[in-house]
């Protein structure tokens, strides 16, 4: 199950989680949050759904599509986190991913403020794993991160706050991809060559995408 917004442009939110999804071999259900309009360039404008919609979405889904894992994605605002997590709370034995998205590859904010310190006290806590990128850890633990050792104490706050495993993801830095994956047992760099290309909307939610099908599938 994804709970996020939904892209007209196709190429991230709901549809880059659904198109993930069966790509992997599971099926997909989704939650929207928000309608935007934007495309590979930028975010236009968007509307956040009621968050009674959004509840009824995902109880809907529960009542006849027990999710074997799940993901969030674009949460928009205070009253959709709150309703979010009252109703995962419902949801025993479902490992959450949190794709902590806070701004758009262009930069557009896709979160208000005062939903971000709702996501580290109410989603955060017990999650399976979170995905942030370097701008989205900085703004979850309010200090720089940038450089390898940031990367590492962010991490580290961020399983303070009740993750289960995060993975801080390198990809605004230059030179080789180097993501940092931390756990209560282990510290690990995943690391590759960077591919040459501009194509990079919604790389961010197919990779929470690929590991939230990696988790129905029963990979740990």
């Amino acid at each position: 199950m994804t709970i996020a917004g939904s892209d007209s442009g196709g190429g991230a939110g709901i549809q880059a989680d659904l198109k993930t999804f069966a790509a992997l071999g599971v099926y997909g259900t989704s939650v929207i949050t928000a309608v935007t309009a934007q495309n590979t360039l930028g975010v236009r404008s968007f509307v956040a759904l009621a968050p009674a919609i959004v509840r009824d979405q995902i109880d809907a889904i529960v009542e006849d599509i027990w999710p074997c894992a799940a993901k969030t994605g674009m949460l928009a605002t205070a009253e959709i986190v709150q309703g979010v997590a009252n109703a995962l709370s419902a949801i025993p034995d479902c490992p959450l991913v949190i794709d902590p998205v806070t701004h758009a590859r262009s930069g557009d904010a896709l979160i208000a403020p005062d939903a971000i310190s709702l996501l580290t006290h109410l989603l955060i806590p017990g999650c399976a794993v979170i995905t942030p990128n370097l701008p989205e850890a900085a703004a979850l633990t309010g200090m720089p991160v940038e450089t390898d050792a940031q990367m590492e104490a962010a991490g580290r706050i961020l399983l303070s706050m009740g993750a289960r495993a995060v993975v801080v993801k390198g990809g605004h830095r230059q030179g080789n991809a180097n993501d940092l994956y931390l756990d209560a047992d282990r510290v690990g760099w995943l690391s590759s060559e960077r591919i040459a290309t501009r194509c990079t909307h919604g790389t961010g939610c197919t990779f929470s995408a690929a590991i939230t099908a990696g988790l129905a599938r029963g990979l740990m």
